[in-house]
């Protein structure tokens, strides 16, 4: 069920609502099975592509600003604040900021 899950797309959320609902029961008995076979823990993270995970602590002023902003934009905060830290790492290398 969960290797189907993976090339799954949907037209809309009400399809992708309807095909967890439908799929209920066979996903809980393969996460059960995962859970058996010890392969899931608090936590539990699942990367795909080349992202890699990072946390970072931010100020909760900081926070809010970025999601004012972020509104305005049309953008959830998350995005928004990737595109800032890869502009500026990006304005970094340009400045020669990065050279040793």
């Amino acid at each position: 069920m969960l290797e189907e899950l993976k090339n799954k797309t949907f037209a809309n959320e009400a399809e992708e609502a309807a095909w967890w609902e439908s799929h209920e029961d066979g996903l809980l008995e393969d996460f059960k099975k995962a859970t058996a076979e010890g392969q899931m823990g608090y936590g539990s993270l699942v990367i795909t592509g080349d992202s890699t995970v990072a946390k970072v602590c931010i100020d909760p002023v900081d926070i809010a600003q970025a999601r004012m902003q972020a509104a305005e934009r049309g953008l959830r905060y998350q995005t928004y604040l990737k595109m800032i830290i890869h502009e500026a790492l990006r304005k970094a290398a340009k400045s020669g900021a990065t050279k040793a």
